[in-house]
């Protein structure tokens, strides 16, 4: 089951979790109080909050509460460990420059180790219990074809989570293309049969709804009060994505989403003009620092910067700025080319800044002239985008959006370097311009910082 808030989908599982983990938090910093000021412990709950806050900010940022997160026991001890180091941190941080709150740090790190410990136990007993959530939704699947069996497809844990399949009812007409022992019999009431079941939800997967389409039982359900959705919706709902496959031109323009009215443009324009001049500030150090790195290394008559074309908002071209992370020579014929896994002609201070993504900060001009956003589909290059849209429909879609540093795409897939990749990358992209908004951007870019921590995705 998912929750559909502010125009994205929330599981409650994770919201029961983050209110667990959140009293876990306080729990382990009143023992700390308590440790240090045995007969004060009335005062300090100001310092427990920040302390509270500053941990379940970090923990978000490490993509702790996003439901695709698929890693084993030692990933999420480690994606924990450094959630608590950094939100202990910045609470002595926060509490030293706000002069009223002065907090030992001998009581921060007891807070951080008892947090640590209980965090640790809380993942650990949640671990099964998310996959048996009481909070997944009933599913009853309306077709047994082609498209039916898509839903068997789904092998990834995290993609099932928000529902438990109950079954399969052919329709006449259709080549039967799941296992016999999923299709189930409704008898002569599909109502009826949905009630006994505790059904929530009918996911029609019929390939030619011209013909043997019941949609009188269909009524029944939905009158009966259960959610009657069609597949291209459904698996766009579970899996963050939309699916080309089944995509048809119908479904995007009567579906929701793809709003880009005025109003949510200028927001959007302020957030990202604000936030641009403020990271500039606060990365230049750092710019500065990676300018002098690839002069030391190329010689300083070697250029620090490097411009190239890429389509941007409704196709038009834009001068991407990156700091070079390639040899000068790295296209001297003038094709472009994908760029691959351990490329040979990235420097080795290029590879470095790829690497913690510091080669993107200058991206941050593009964003404050209006030309990029924080959050978006990934420029492409015009000889990519000309190629592409050839063979893969809808991908010109994707540029009804400005292009982004960061982006959902980037998010859930690795880094494309093939058509495939491209394929595959567009339909998360094609989610974002459906549901795009102030809150998912935020959203996305708390979840860029484990993508940064943890170096995932960069070549």
């Amino acid at each position: 089951m998912r929750l559909k808030l502010l125009g994205n989908y929330w599981n409650p599982t994770f919201a029961l979790l983050w209110t667990v983990e959140s009293a876990a938090v306080l729990y382990a910093s009143r023992i700390a109080w308590q440790v240090r000021a045995p007969y004060g412990v009335a005062h300090g709950w100001a310092q427990s909050w920040v302390f509270v806050a500053l941990v379940l900010f970090a923990m978000a940022s490490m993509g702790l509460f996003n439901h695709r997160l698929r890693d084993r026991t030692a990933g999420i001890v480690l994606r924990i460990s450094i959630s608590v180091l950094a939100g202990g941190m910045a609470t002595a941080l926060a509490l030293a420059l706000w002069s009223g709150l002065r907090v030992p740090v001998s009581e921060i790190a007891i807070a951080a180790v008892v947090s640590w410990l209980f965090l640790v136990l809380v993942r650990i007993a949640a671990r099964g219990a998310i996959d048996r959530s009481p909070f997944r939704r009933r599913v009853l699947v309306l077709g047994g074809g082609h498209n039916a069996a898509l839903i068997l497809k789904l092998r990834r844990r995290a993609d099932r989570r928000g529902f438990k399949l109950v079954g399969f009812v052919p329709v006449e007409g259709e080549d039967l293309q799941v296992p016999v022992e999923r299709v189930v019999q409704v008898g002569e009431s599909m109502r009826g049969y949905a009630i006994a079941q505790r059904i929530g939800e009918v996911v029609v997967a019929v390939e030619d709804r011209r013909r043997s389409f019941p949609l009188r039982a269909l009524l029944e359900c939905r009158f009966a009060g259960i959610e009657i959705v069609d597949l291209a919706s459904f698996l766009e709902r579970e899996t963050g994505r939309v699916h080309l496959s089944i995509l048809s031109p119908s479904w995007l323009i009567f579906g929701g989403g793809c709003r880009n009215d005025a109003l949510r443009r200028s927001v959007e324009r302020l957030f990202d003009y604000i936030a641009s001049g403020v990271f500039l500030c606060l990365a230049s150090p750092v710019m500065l620092l990676t300018a002098l790195a690839i002069k030391l290394e190329d010689g300083f008559r070697a250029p620090v910067f490097y411009y190239q074309a890429r389509v941007g908002y409704l196709g038009r071209t834009i001068q991407v700025c990156k700091f070079r992370s390639m040899r000068m020579d790295a296209e001297c014929d003038g094709c472009a080319r994908w760029a691959s896994i351990n490329d040979k002609r990235v420097t080795k201070v290029g590879w470095l800044i790829r690497k913690a993504r510091i080669d993107e900060l200058p991206q941050l001009i593009n964003v404050f002239r209006g030309q990029m956003s924080f959050v978006g589909p990934r420029p492409e290059r015009p000889e990519f985008v000309a190629q592409l849209a050839q063979s893969i429909p809808y991908y010109e879609r994707r540029h009804a959006v400005k292009p982004g540093i960061t982006g959902w795409a980037q998010l859930c897939y690795p880094y494309g370097c093939s058509e495939r990749d491209a394929l595959e990358k567009l339909q998360y992209d094609l989610y974002y311009v459906k549901h795009h908004g102030l809150i998912f951007d935020l959203l996305i870019l708390l979840q860029t910082v484990e993508v940064i921590v943890l170096g995932r995705g960069a070549r």
